[in-house]
């Protein structure tokens, strides 16, 4: 075993790095980063490694693991993987974490004690991470509930709730590749931190010195930790099933939870409701965070190449819908079957509008709808959900800032008893008032539901996005990102949105655009002058929209960097009069191609823009 490195060699590697920094070999904040890592007796454990790619001149692999310090975006602590690093999900980083966390909640109460619950997904090192997490917050002198093996994401958010316990972690990065992980913190409503608890736990990591710790073993017999299981779970599905609004249950499908979580939350949820044609996937069944029969092993069912392996099991087994959750299952997508035996995936969006529609028309003939009554989504998310809210003469809260934190924040404050549904367009829903967070589960439950109503009228699921399209008009949506890693990402990132707000586009494929809606600066600026014309009240967040002329045609986009990846993502919206069934097919083609060009003449925007 070698001995320790000295502090002269320690000092020697510091004024190594930071010769480096000034010759641009390395960016300043990562000289900051390692020159801490080297020098705070509390990262002793880590100096060999780090000193080691010093003397071998590895600056492009120092700059990957310390260029920043990984911050809490809208899902918490997400990244790459790491064995040491400022800038990766590690045992540091994540120890980092539940400390910060237990260090506000003292904080924050007042209490040198309090209650949290923890449990995580199927990735690798998830488990591993989780014991590390809840022996943390134990040796911090909180009670710890830790669930016996992997859960679903919305059923950690439950779980808080159920068991009146002050904070909550969940240990995943939801769809992201193999080589991340994450740390999501939740507070005592069961919803993910908000202001000021987040920007209060992120003060206390950077805080962070020496982490307390407990043998897992020794705080479970000290009852410290208490490892839960089927008597929450049984609670949990119970409260789903109980947000059943159909006895009908005549439909056939797949179910794949690419190898996450979702088989003790969706399938469970689904085979307990009565739904026995559904069946499992058994080639993404396994629990295994390389997501080896996932295409890509890239598991977000976002992307329709994921519906691929299951959609060839479902044409020969007559399915009529295939359903993906993520590795957490907080994320549903679906494909449906179309009258030509083919498999049509759905984007988030329009799952959120037939689910909106189902809950709505269920509840309506129910006689349980009240003006009072209201939907939620996000300001990304397609504004034909809160047009049939309207017209189901219910409130439609859709302003929200992206996250669903602020959906389930947005419950609360508005009273949960009058809460119907919640969406956003990453495949995120949630009715009911037993989380506050999305759950496949519960969308499942509906969409299921739902499409065996419209199997008993001779009807699919993609006739009715027909019907609710001739009725109130064609919406239609995409999305495309610019990736931008690494240590100059968030300045190529920072350099976009400075574009934008500075020196937007006014006209793109013949679309001219009108004015930008600013909700970093909180100002409407009319275009092309680009000036200021009206306050734009909150939320604020680092997001711009843009919108086009009144017209037939109505094209809107918004720019937002990512919470939790490395990118900057652009949200398209379209939407155009329809007079009826019969123009349909038209309106829908001209919108499209429309639509096409304009994301086509924004790229190259972007692109040069980029390129300068």
């Amino acid at each position: 075993m070698s001995s320790a490195p000295s502090d002269a060699r320690a000092r020697a590697a510091v004024e190594t790095i930071q010769s480096a920094a000034q010759s641009n070999q390395l960016t300043a904040a990562t000289a900051e980063n390692a020159a801490r890592w080297l020098s705070e007796p509390f990262f002793s454990e880590y100096v060999p490694a780090i000193l080691e790619l010093v003397d071998e001149g590895r600056f492009q692999e120092l700059d990957r693991l310390f260029w920043e310090v990984i911050p809490f975006g809208t899902g918490g602590r997400r990244g790459l993987m790491a064995d040491l690093g400022s800038a990766t999900i590690n045992e540091r980083t994540i120890g980092e974490s539940a400390q910060g966390l237990a260090a506000y909640l003292k904080q924050a109460t007042g209490k040198n004690e309090g209650t949290a619950v923890v449990t995580s997904d199927t990735r690798i090192r998830s488990r591993e991470f989780a014991q590390l997490t809840a022996t943390t917050l134990a040796a911090n002198g909180l009670k710890v509930f830790f669930f016996d093996s992997h859960r679903a994401t919305p059923e950690l958010s439950f779980a808080v709730r159920h068991l009146n316990c002050d904070v909550g972690a969940m240990i995943s990065a939801s769809h992201n590749p193999p080589s991340d992980n994450g740390f999501k913190a939740y507070w005592s409503s069961g919803g993910q931190v908000l202001s000021p608890h987040d920007q209060g736990i992120i003060d206390c990591v950077y805080q962070c010195g020496e982490l307390a710790a407990i043998d897992f073993d020794e705080a479970v017999a000290a009852g410290r930790i208490e490892v839960i299981g089927e008597e929450v779970d049984r609670a949990y599905i119970d409260n789903v099933l109980a947000l059943s609004l159909s006895e009908l249950r005549d439909i056939k499908a797949i179910f794949s939870p690419l190898h996450g979580v979702g088989e003790s939350s969706v399938f469970r949820t689904l085979r307990e409701a009565g739904f026995e044609q559904v069946s499992i996937f058994e080639p993404q069944r396994a629990a295994d965070g390389n997501f080896p029969n996932v295409p890509d092993q890239l598991p977000n069912p976002e992307r329709p190449e994921v519906f691929g392996p299951a959609i060839e099991q479902a044409k020969t087994q007559g399915a009529s819908l295939v359903l993906a959750s993520d590795p957490d299952a907080d994320r549903l997508g679906i494909a449906v079957r179309d009258t030509n035996g083919e498999f049509v995936h759905l984007t988030g969006n329009r799952i959120g509008v037939l689910i909106t529609d189902y809950v709505l028309r269920k509840r309506a003939a129910a006689g349980t709808l009240t003006p009072e009554h209201y939907v939620i989504e996000t300001l990304v998310t397609t504004p034909l959900i809160a047009q049939l809210a309207k017209s189901a003469g219910i409130r439609a809260i859709d302003d929200l800032l992206v996250g669903f934190k602020y959906i389930g924040q947005t419950m609360d404050n508005e009273g949960p008893d009058k809460f119907v549904f919640g969406a956003e367009e990453s495949l995120g829903y949630l009715a009911g008032q037993y989380a506050r967070d999305k759950d496949a589960a519960v969308a499942a439950l509906y969409i299921l539901e739902f499409a065996a109503e419209l199997k008993q009228d001779g009807k699919t699921l993609l006739d009715r996005l027909d019907e609710i399209f001739a009725e109130h008009g064609y919406y239609t949506e995409s999305q495309t990102s610019v990736v931008c890693k690494g240590p100059t990402g968030k300045a190529q990132i920072d350099s976009l949105m400075a574009a934008f707000r500075e020196s937007p586009p006014t006209e793109l494929a013949g679309i001219t655009l009108s004015r930008a809606r600013d909700y970093g600066t909180q100002e409407i600026r009319a275009l092309p002058a680009n000036q200021k014309s009206e306050e734009l009240p909150e939320p604020q967040g680092n997001l711009v929209f843009f919108d086009s002329q009144e017209g037939d045609q109505q094209i809107s986009f918004a720019a937002r960097p990512s919470g939790t990846e490395p990118k900057i993502k652009f949200y398209y919206f379209a939407q155009a009069a329809c007079s009826g069934p019969a123009q349909l097919a038209e309106v829908k083609s001209s919108t499209e191609e429309t639509l096409e060009r304009f994301k086509d003449a924004l790229t190259g925007w972007v692109e040069q823009i980029v390129s300068n």
